[in-house]
């Protein structure tokens, strides 16, 4: 067992409910990533558990990955959500580090299996979805520039 789950840890009922409703998949932010790749035409798989880090989209034909991140989960530098609990801070400062970490290694080793990565958050979506549009829009040129050479 790893030494993280075995931490003892300061936690109170409402706080251990409120966690177990927070969901893994289907959260609006990939739903919302979803409907625009719909629109644009792109074609994508969401189980994706054999490449690194499982991509919330991906299309392994035309080597593009695409991740949701929440931004308090994977500590969005600069989100207002990307904020540190005050009970328990060691524990919550550690896990973010090890996401960011993990994060990064993720992206490099996808980049090095020659995908296209990007990471949209949830802020982006929420606060400029227009921005979000564009990305992808860049993306579906450099995948179709790069898949018909």
């Amino acid at each position: 067992m790893s030494s993280r789950r075995s931490q003892q840890l300061d936690t109170d009922a409402a706080t251990s409910a409120r966690l177990s409703r927070i969901r893994q998949k289907s959260t609006a932010p990939e739903l919302a990533v979803g409907e625009i790749l719909r629109s644009l035409g792109f074609y994508y798989r969401l189980t994706n558990r054999d490449l690194p880090a499982s991509p919330d989209f991906a299309n392994r034909r035309r080597r593009w990955a695409i991740f949701v991140h929440g931004c308090f989960w994977h500590a969005h530098a600069g989100c207002p959500r990307a904020t540190v609990p005050k009970r328990n801070t060691d524990f919550w400062k550690a896990k973010f580090s090890a996401n960011k970490k993990r994060d990064a290694t993720t992206l490099k080793a996808l980049r090095a299996q020659g995908y296209d990565a990007v990471v949209i958050w949830e802020c982006e979506l929420r606060d400029a979805p227009v921005v979000v549009l564009e990305r992808l829009k860049t993306l579906q040129t450099v995948v179709t520039t790069r898949t018909a050479v």
